[in-house]
């Protein structure tokens, strides 16, 4: 970065630099040198925002996290109408889209950054566990409408959920599963639990 030249908001600029590097050539080439030579600032910058390069990982796994609230938001609007296999379909193809799959892969892969996550995340994956949680808060509300049968175990359907959805999006070096292969699966797990206009 030339000297006197700011970047409007550093950290985020940093953060889509790695999310690039992620896709483009994954988890064992996010280092700090690479991260600021692809946002094109010096390696002063990151130093400058993050105590070390771990931190800076733990903030950008975190950040990802954030953007859960979105998706959580939606599927709470969408609760009572539609199809519930349709709204679980939609979710985890946003939920698993390739940045995200990439840092679920970066978690997994360093055992420091899982140890510092512990703080906001003290069990699972972090990023799966908290998407878990959405689904099964979105799968109680549907059952407290009716459209999930009253028996439904959701806090065991939610991470099933995750976990067969993870497996269809992981493959990084295939083409992503079309929606009806996720339809289908989210069919599998859920629906014999799907009841009236839930169908």
């Amino acid at each position: 970065m030339p000297t006197g030249v700011a970047l409007r908001d550093p950290r985020q600029h940093l953060f889509a630099a790695a999310e690039r590097i992620l896709l483009r050539a994954g988890a064992n080439a996010l280092t700090s040198r690479a991260v600021t030579a692809e946002a094109g600032c010096a390696k002063g910058v990151l130093h400058r925002h993050f105590a070390d390069f771990d931190d800076f990982l733990a903030e950008l796994v975190l950040n990802r996290v954030g953007r859960l609230e979105g998706l959580a938001a939606t599927l709470r609007e969408a609760a009572g109408e539609g199809p519930v296999t349709d709204h679980l379909t939609h979710a985890l193809t946003e939920l698993f889209g390739p940045v995200a799959v990439a840092i679920v892969g970066l978690v997994i892969s360093r055992d420091a950054l899982r140890t510092r996550l512990r703080r906001t995340t003290p069990h699972g994956i972090p990023l799966l566990t908290e998407a878990t949680a959405m689904i099964a808060a979105y799968l109680a509300e549907e059952r407290r409408l009716g459209r999930i049968a009253p028996d439904a175990d959701v806090d065991a359907l939610a991470p099933t959920l995750i976990g067969a959805g993870h497996l269809l999006f992981a493959d990084r070096e295939g083409p992503a599963p079309d929606t009806g292969a996720v339809r289908r699966t989210v069919a599998a797990v859920v629906g014999r639990e799907v009841r009236g206009n839930g169908r």
